[in-house]
């Protein structure tokens, strides 16, 4: 039993730090529960607020503490149950209450409503023409132009009337108190999708698509909570699936929301739906402006709209009466949050979906292996779609060697092969697209003659050269000019790695003149429309080669694209992440499923230096299963997710000497809570992948251990010893489950 509660007054906006503490009286030690509505004595006056926390500790004199007034019992509001999914993620994932609290309601300061005026003519036709000639007589040319236009139109939009009437808002009012028109207002929303033409919704389901609706429909049904995992080959038409399922839901009078992995996705994702369900479609991403955000929130709390799209953030979405979650590429590692809280989107819509009866069906061609396990032990269901629409073939996919290219003479970043393929798609008006995993005009500048690299002296990183000439620290944002010479040997043989997307850009259209180029990746996309105006160029079939990063090879379907060229296949694979070959693998396998999608048979050419490894040729090959196989062997010998779950903390400090003694003793007090060292290993510390940013240094522990529960026990541990011990004042402790990619 809590003998307190902390209660926050008002969750609209950035005022989240405040909390009022008080009393749980006994009649209410059994039914309160996080997220419960309340009305307590405020001032002179009784106020509703939300418990965010039950505890045993007193922050104030309890002489001054009141008690809680009463439980409100009208129902379970949204924002009762989106505070309950915050202490959950805060109990799982580590941080502060608050910094969980402003995660599921990331509106954080209340935007102005867009009021709509509207002048409406107020009197009978008859006596306002007479006013008319009245004004006409006098030469009030104002007031005449404005009753005229009323008496022929009846209302004109405010607006409308002040920019092309040339009316002021005295003339308006003038009417107005005259008795001779009236102005109507009306709230409306600000909409970020009300510009999108419809093309109307036609398509018929095959019937492996239909199997697959007829297996998940019964959960939706019931109303039962069931996980579902579809597995579905590129092209083989999981939208449309995605679509009759959200048909289903909304008919039923309950909402949907289908998350993305990138913000680059929105554009041919929200018009697919569109097509179909038209208004009750919105977007929810970070380029949208605080009050298009804010309205959309705002719709789907008034029950204005059924479906909400949208990258991590848009799983908070307001809905009353949730029916499904769709997490389409749910493999992909942006669900999982970088900031603090570090929550994984699938778990915690899996949890939201649980106390909200709702369905939830992860879609992908390359399932993560962590998913895929899962339906091996039965906690999710697998549902399949093995053939593309239309029994369309797979692209054919061929290997090149680069090792053996540079044998021959060829020391450009495109192969011969694959420079003949463009040739070829060129003269046959197809389109192209060359995947590269990286971004910018160069990795490093480095010594060709003793291979120092040049590194930021506040980070433990290498500085990445730029096109005005300058060297920087993406970390920090430290920045020098290009060295004439090594400042380590003084030798003039200094320079880039160039084998960014800015160079591939300037290669390929020296090589191609002809060619009508794209590049999409960060720097071209900064920009609010920059992904949408990029894709539809290119749909259009405005541009014949486009040039990108991981993001133009996720989920994209571009009909009269035949070859897709991946320059440098393995450069995720030799990363220091346990997960590098399923990355590489996924990648390759989605980029080889953007080609062929159309009339035309597609053809992907994947250039590498690591020809033999499992992941690049099972990818070619399109085979997830035996991949699967050979992966989750190499899992369960290491010990590795989704076999063993991993904690990683990481203690960051200033002073190098405070961090390495802070992760010592934390190290020290975990070895103190182990029974079994056969059940629980504990690793290090040991330094950072990138051991300082910003003059910060970073040492990390390694926890990994069967049961996932065993951890947050660690955890909660670890935040009391650290909360109440002084040494750790200077120290920053984080915390990491099964991480994607590391400290």
């Amino acid at each position: 039993m809590s003998r307190f509660a902390n209660i926050i007054v008002d969750i609209s906006h950035e005022k989240l730090d405040k909390t009022f503490q008080y009393i749980v009286p006994d009649e209410f030690q059994d039914i309160l529960e996080v997220g419960m509505l309340v009305k307590i004595p405020f001032g002179p006056r009784k106020i509703k607020g939300y418990v965010i926390e039950l505890t045993d500790v007193a922050e104030y004199d309890i002489t001054k503490l009141k008690p809680i007034a009463e439980v409100v019992k009208d129902g379970i509001s949204i924002e009762s149950r989106l505070i309950a999914l915050a202490a959950w993620i805060k109990k799982n994932y580590g941080g502060t209450f608050n910094q969980a609290l402003k995660t599921v309601i990331p509106v954080k300061q209340k935007q102005n409503h867009i009021i709509k005026k509207t002048l409406i003519l107020a009197t009978d036709e008859v006596y306002a023409r007479e006013q008319l000639a009245i004004f006409e007589r006098k030469h009030y040319t104002a007031k005449a132009r404005l009753l005229k236009a009323l008496i022929e139109f009846k209302k004109i939009d405010q607006i409308e009337a002040t920019r092309k009437l040339n009316v002021s808002t005295a003339v308006i009012r003038n009417l107005e108190e005259n008795g001779l028109l009236k102005i109507q207002q009306e709230t409306t929303y600000r909409n970020p999708v009300k510009n999108i033409s419809n093309k109307g919704y036609d398509i018929i389901l095959n019937d492996m698509q239909k199997q697959v609706v007829d297996t998940i429909s019964p959960s939706i049904d019931k109303l039962e909570h069931k996980t579902y995992l579809l597995k579905g080959v590129t092209g083989s038409g999981k939208t449309e699936v995605y679509m009759e399922l959200i048909d289903k839901v909304i008919k039923s009078g309950k909402q949907a929301i289908v998350l993305i992995p990138e913000i680059a996705l929105t554009y041919q994702t929200v018009m697919r739906f569109y097509n179909r369900f038209r208004d009750l479609v919105s977007v929810m991403n970070s380029k949208l402006s605080p009050g298009e955000r804010y309205d959309q929130f705002e719709r789907a709390k008034n029950g204005e709209i059924s479906i909400m799209i949208g990258p991590r953030s848009a799983l908070f979405t307001p809905f009353n009466n949730l029916g499904i979650i769709i997490i389409d590429e749910e493999h992909e590692s942006s669900y999982k949050n970088e900031t603090i809280p570090k929550y994984h989107t699938r778990e915690v819509a899996i949890y939201r979906a649980q106390k909200e009866n709702a369905v939830v069906v992860l879609g992908s061609a390359t399932p993560s292996i962590d998913s895929y396990y899962k339906t091996k032990s039965g906690e999710y269901e697998l549902v399949e779609l093995n053939q593309r629409i239309a029994k369309k073939p797979l692209p054919t996919c061929e290997i090149v060697d680069l090792r053996e290219e540079l044998k021959q003479g060829n020391k450009s970043i495109l192969s011969r092969k694959l420079q003949q393929k463009i040739e070829d798609r060129l003269q046959k008006k197809q389109q192209i697209i060359l995947f590269i995993n990286r971004r910018g005009l160069a990795g490093f500048v480095s010594c060709r003659a003793c291979g120092e690299v040049i590194k930021c002296p506040h980070c433990d990183v290498s500085l990445s050269q730029h096109r005005n000439g300058k060297l920087m620290c993406h970390y920090c944002g430290y920045t020098i000019p290009m060295p004439k010479v090594c400042p380590s040997c003084s030798s003039k043989y200094i320079a880039g790695f160039r084998a960014g997307t800015q160079k591939i850009e300037e290669l390929v259209k020296r090589r191609f003149p002809q060619a009508r180029v794209l590049r999409m990746d960060f720097d071209t996309t900064r920009k609010k429309d920059s992904y949408e105006q990029i894709i539809s160029s290119f749909s259009k079939q405005e541009a014949d080669i486009l040039i990108g990063t991981q993001m133009i090879v996720k989920g994209h379907d571009f009909s009269n694209v035949t070859l897709v060229g991946v320059l440098a296949a393995d450069l995720s694979l030799n990363t220091s992440d346990f997960r590098g070959a399923e990355r590489t693998f996924q990648l390759l396998t989605q980029a080889a499923g953007r080609a062929g999608r159309g009339k035309e048979l597609g053809e992907v050419i994947i250039q590498t230096y690591e020809p033999d490894h499992y992941a690049v040729n099972l990818a070619c090959q399109q085979n997830y299963v035996d991949f699967y196989e050979k992966e989750i062997s190499y899992r369960r010998l290491m010990r590795y997710p989704p076999i063993w779950n991993m904690l990683v903390i990481m203690c960051s400090s200033k002073n190098e000497d405070i961090a390495n003694a802070s992760s010592q003793d934390i190290t020290n007090e975990l070895h103190k809570k182990i029974d079994n060292p056969r059940e629980v290993q504990i690793i290090g510390p040991a330094d950072a992948v990138i051991s300082k940013i910003n003059d910060t240094y970073r040492k990390v522990i390694y926890i990994r251990t069967e049961e996932y529960s065993k951890l947050v026990e660690f955890k909660d541990y670890i935040e009391n010893y650290v909360r109440d011990n002084k040494d750790f004042s200077r120290t920053i402790v984080q915390f990491d489950f099964n991480p994607i990619s590391g400290f």
